[in-house]
């Protein structure tokens, strides 16, 4: 049996999903999982940040490789994939410069407009399709070269190329994710040197990209001898987003929802849109496999109810916590992708605040799950406008498409036809790209068939 291995890193959990086909189907195994989070640490600049704790995450990741050993599904190739716009800075030894940032963490407040005084966002968008953020790798750098961290690198990793690296000792940046930083260009697909150029960035951290099928190389014999195999790794699209689209059993250019800590709202495009329309209506447009764009946008997302169970001590499930907003309809809007809710100190309190009030519970649960299926509706009514064309259905994959009462909101919101699944999005479409590399699958249309064949897609 050939074994494929795909390691999935989210914000607030990782899982090692093993795979091989069999009659025409996927069949898939969770054979690991850790927890995740980012820690407030003393960073590079000597002052607290929010950080990931890449250590323990690459630690994890043995941990995962080990335990196939000890089933005996030893993976020909493996893959990981994690979310955008982080990454690690190595030194000339290769080794990682001060800690790894995260997303989340303040730290490019002050370099935003520095960022745009050099050159303004309406120009960033034109050369690279990117909607802004305030987390974007473009600001990010440029901390790291007030800091000085950066004159020490001698290359920029994103977060799984980093780790592919340090299990195999070759160094390749994977297009569909380089894409987030905000800095390759739309129509050429390579690092806008312009861009780099202008902002005083060193050219050489950029290197050449590689697209997902690639292999990277084999484990070094120090990860072999920890894990007990060898195996390659095969690039899947390292932006989870990415993969999750890839699985996706879309019909044509059938808009989704990749529902999860995150809410991403696109459909899959030929081309970069980067007229004013698509500025204004906040839509980015991502990397995906051959230079084709996930013409998306960025929502809040199940986020905000992580974060009201974890400040409740996560005393319920979130199964009770749907059953309690079922129970506490109340209408209160508020918007769900106001830059409030990204990081705030407490987020149930912050929801208060958004409606006048203090809310119980299941009105918290309700407010949160209302007002996100409310702005599905007005960011694909902003799709409609930007791509001129008239959407019928809404394919929703990942975990959040499990949460049969958020879909029922986004179908009376929207009134479109749903189909959900696969909820793996992320992880299947990992070991597709996986499969194709390793040619036993041919390409994208035939593993998304046989995506189909193997796993829950149901229509509403």
């Amino acid at each position: 049996m050939k074994y494929y291995l795909a390691i999935d890193i989210g914000a607030s959990s990782g899982r090692h999903i093993i795979a091989y086909l069999e009659n025409g189907k996927m069949v898939t195994e969770e054979i690991y999982r850790f927890q995740n989070g980012p820690e407030t640490l003393t960073a590079y600049d000597g002052e607290k940040h929010l950080m990931w704790t890449h250590e323990r995450l690459f630690t994890e990741i043995l941990n995962g490789l080990k335990k196939a050993k000890e089933i005996g599904k030893i993976p020909y190739s493996v893959g990981i994939d994690t979310w955008g716009v982080d990454y690690a800075l190595l030194d000339e030894n290769d080794k990682e410069i001060g800690g790894t940032y995260c997303y989340r963490d303040s730290r490019t407040e002050a370099t935003i407009p520095a960022v745009h005084e050099v050159i303004p966002f309406v120009e960033l968008f034109e050369r690279t399709g990117i909607a802004f953020a305030s987390f974007n790798t473009v600001y990010q750098l440029l901390d790291d070269k007030k800091t000085g961290r950066m004159d020490k690198a001698k290359t920029m990793l994103m977060l799984p190329d980093y780790f592919h690296f340090r299990l195999t000792g070759v160094k390749k940046q994977e297009y569909c994710n380089a894409t987030t930083t905000g800095m390759v260009n739309a129509k050429t697909h390579t690092w806008d040197e312009e861009i780099i150029e202008k902002l005083g960035y060193k050219k050489e951290l950029f290197g050449e990209l590689a697209q997902p099928g690639t292999v990277v190389g084999e484990f070094t014999d120090e990860v072999a001898a920890i894990v007990g195999y060898k195996a390659k790794v095969i690039l899947p699209a390292t932006h989870d987003t990415a993969s999750a689209v890839l699985a996706a059993p879309l019909s044509g250019q059938t808009p989704y929802i990749s529902s999860g800590t995150w809410s991403l709202l696109g459909v899959e495009q030929n081309n970069a849109y980067t007229s004013k329309s698509a500025l204004d209506a906040g839509y980015s447009n991502e990397g995906s496999l051959n230079h084709t764009v996930r013409l998306q946008i960025n929502i809040m997302g199940l986020w905000m109810i992580q974060q009201v169970r974890h400040e409740l001590d996560d005393k319920y499930s979130f199964v009770e916590l749907v059953e309690m907003a079922k129970a506490n309809p109340v209408d209160y809007e508020i918007n769900v992708n106001d830059q409030r809710f990204l990081a705030p100190e407490n987020m149930t309190a912050e929801i208060n605040a958004a409606v006048g009030k203090e809310l119980t519970v299941g009105e918290m649960a309700y407010v949160i799950y209302n007002n996100l299926a409310r702005y599905y509706d007005v960011a694909l009514k902003a799709l409609e406008e930007v791509t001129g064309e008239k959407y019928e259905t809404l394919n929703i994959i990942g975990g959040g498409s499990k949460n049969g009462f958020l879909n029922e909101l986004t179908m009376k919101y929207t009134g479109k036809k749903v189909i959900t699944g696969p909820a793996e999005g992320t992880a299947i479409g990992n070991l597709m790209m996986q499969m194709v590399g390793g040619g036993d699958i041919a390409d994208v249309k035939a593993g998304r068939q046989i995506i189909k064949n193997s796993f829950d897609i149901v229509e509403l």
